[in-house]
């Protein structure tokens, strides 16, 4: 700003100079002299110092003083020297200045709001102990994949440790130690993540951990010299697998430094996996390929375990060969399979459709026990012994053949024989319950515990120990031991127990058609041998 020195003061240039260092420059408008309430005052020659000087109180035309061009100017008579308040803000009746705080504030520690720097101070010492604590615990838990090839097991681990803020340091670990591994921890690697996505690790920690590998590519080549393209092949890998966005290259490439190994990193992965002509196919089998991925795969190795059981017979081997697969999804195919082969091949036709008999009966139990495991794990301990309850109270009240497949699934469980003596109290502690809808309910629970001694998921020390819950000579739990203890020390109680409900034992729902048809030919042969003895000798 630009104005004339003669008919300013150096008391009002110091006034606005002031104000103007203070105030908001957008907020200000131009600062303007006025020598005349009523309009600005232009720029006059100076006065002659021999003009003559108007008497005191002479008045001018228009009433005005007149006098000194400067008598007009407003000059304040209080003490103070004028210059602005708190820097250019504030005053009577103002709030001050925005980020004004008196010296004599002192925080109160009962205001609702207050949080002192302890307090903070404590909460990220503990968030940083947790997050060293998660750490260790991912690693352990990474090494034991690599040794055990569990996912399930993996992903309840990692559930339990309630902790999936952190999830981002899992994602960068497993992938930063399969990078040092083989081609089959890698694929492990990649295997693991897709199934973990969603469920276990949120996708924005998936993310996470990726672009933490990406940063940290700088380090990683010191120990991997082929890190950049192992890295490139992860990002690609989990691109094809829907895990990550196509997005994810050009958001990390733009604030990555242009000499950093991560650049490289998006570079490869973008230019060498992604843009390649039937990339995914070729990306899916960069470490051997996941198991039995292609429907054609899984055909091909469908055909493959029934023509060699059709050979040999080997109803385990079977068994295990389906396990082997882990595709429960596709079961509907090896009974299509098996069905064509039976038809195509009528030699061959008994033998499949006992292995369909079988895989159906052993199908069921291994679902079964595959369920109680999971839940077991991430639940309470006493759910085996629930489950013992909630299993034999159902059949008790449906037919023989129910009770005979609760007995068989029992047996196959192998669950611990502590969970099922605590299942069996339970039973027999809401017994007098149970008999209001079930009144055999005490013979019914003495036949299912002699059955789970002959089927060797109970000793007799198990009885005992059963028996000790219930000390009185009367109870209904005395009772059920009393009786059970009967049928087991009967003449050939073994087989007995074991064909009670019409079954053929622990290890078949039932009689086969073979067990029938030599029963059908002892008892002939029995009627014979007996006629041939009553048959009268002619004299």
């Amino acid at each position: 700003m630009e104005y004339s020195d003669k008919y300013v003061s150096n008391e009002h240039k110091e006034q606005h100079l002031s104000a103007t260092e203070s105030a908001d420059p957008s907020s200000v408008s131009p600062f303007v002299i006025s020598t005349s309430p009523k309009s600005p005052r232009s720029p006059r020659s100076p006065r002659s110092p021999k003009s003559p000087r108007s008497p005191k109180g002479q008045q001018g035309k228009h009433g005005g003083s007149v006098g000194s061009p400067l008598k007009n100017q407003r000059h304040s008579n209080s003490r103070r020297d004028g210059h602005p308040k708190k820097g250019g803000y504030g005053g009577k009746g103002t709030w001050g200045g925005l980020l004004d705080m008196d010296n004599d504030h002192v925080d109160d520690p009962n205001d609702p709001n207050y949080i002192s720097d302890k307090e903070d101070m404590k909460f990220v010492s503990k968030t940083s102990a947790e997050f060293e604590e998660f750490k260790k615990k991912a690693t352990v838990i990474v090494e034991e994949y690599f040794v055990n090839d569990d996912v399930n097991s993996t992903a309840n681990e990692l559930r339990e440790l309630e902790m999936p803020s952190y999830s981002f340091y899992f994602v960068k670990k497993l992938v930063s130690i399969a990078m040092d591994r083989r081609d089959k921890e890698k694929e492990m690697a990649s295997i693991l993540l897709s199934s973990l996505y969603g469920d276990v690790i949120d996708p924005q920690q998936v993310y996470k951990g990726f672009q933490k590998l990406v940063e940290s590519a700088d380090d990683l080549i010191v120990d991997i010299p082929d890190a950049v393209d192992v890295l490139a092949l992860f990002i690609a890998r989990a691109v094809v697998d829907d895990i990550l966005p196509p997005s994810f290259l050009t958001k990390t490439m733009a604030y990555l430094s242009r000499d950093s190994k991560g650049v490289d990193v998006i570079k490869r992965t973008e230019k060498g996996y992604l843009s390649a002509p039937l990339h995914a196919e070729t990306i899916e089998r960069c470490w051997g390929g996941r198991k039995n991925k292609t429907v054609e795969d899984l055909k091909l190795k469908i055909n493959d375990l029934l023509i060699e059981y059709v050979v040999s017979g080997d109803v385990k081997e079977a068994f295990r060969c389906i396990k082997d697969l882990n595709v429960p999804h596709f079961h509907h195919e090896i009974v299509k399979r098996a069905v064509i082969m039976a038809m195509e091949k009528r030699q061959a036709e008994n033998r499949l459709l006992d292995l369909l008999k079988r895989t159906a009966e052993e199908g069921d139990i291994s679902e079964v026990s595959c369920c109680l495991e999971f839940e077991n794990s991430s639940s309470l301990a006493e759910l085996n012994a629930i489950f013992v309850k909630k299993l034999i109270t159902l059949a008790m009240d449906r037919k023989n053949r129910e009770k005979e497949m609760a007995s068989v699934l029992l047996s196959s469980l192998c669950l611990p024989s502590d969970d099922v003596v605590c299942g069996f109290v339970m039973l027999i502690e809401s017994a007098e319950d149970t008999a209001l809808d079930i009144p055999i309910v005490v013979e019914d629970l003495a036949m299912f515990l002699a059955r789970a001694e002959v089927d060797e998921v109970l000793t007799p020390q198990d009885l005992e120990e059963i028996r000790s819950h219930f000390p009185g000579s009367d109870s209904i739990g005395n009772k059920v031991i009393q009786i059970a203890m009967s049928l087991l020390k009967a003449r050939l109680s073994g087989e007995r127990i074991l064909r009670c409900w019409g079954g053929g034992g622990s290890c078949k729902n039932g009689w086969t058609i073979e067990d029938v048809k030599d029963k059908i030919g002892k008892l002939l042969e029995e009627f014979e041998a007996v006629a041939i003895q009553e048959k009268p000798v002619d004299v």
